[in-house]
């Protein structure tokens, strides 16, 4: 998989969704585009997983607690830092 980013893998992924959807593919390589498939999947679900944990170190608050926070809740104004929660 020569896949850096979450973006290309996410297109890479799509394109072998719609190939194998189609049912177009003799068994074989319908199965070897499944595999790439799910190494696609992973690499996204790691790199998700990843930002997730930079989101909560960033939400962490100065005494070292977290609040959870839904992701359509938290505020991206500078003006009212507590809107939302």
């Amino acid at each position: 998989m020569a896949t850096d980013t979450f973006e290309k893998a996410l297109i890479q992924l799509e394109k072998i969704v719609t190939e194998l959807e189609a049912g177009d593919l003799p068994l074989e390589k319908a199965l070897k585009k499944f595999e790439e498939g799910v190494a696609f999947s992973r690499f996204c679900s790691e790199k998700l997983d990843e930002s997730e944990k930079k989101i909560a170190l960033l939400l962490k608050a100065p005494d070292g607690s977290l609040k959870e926070h839904r992701i359509d809740s938290i505020s991206m104004s500078e003006n009212d830092p507590k809107e939302g929660e």
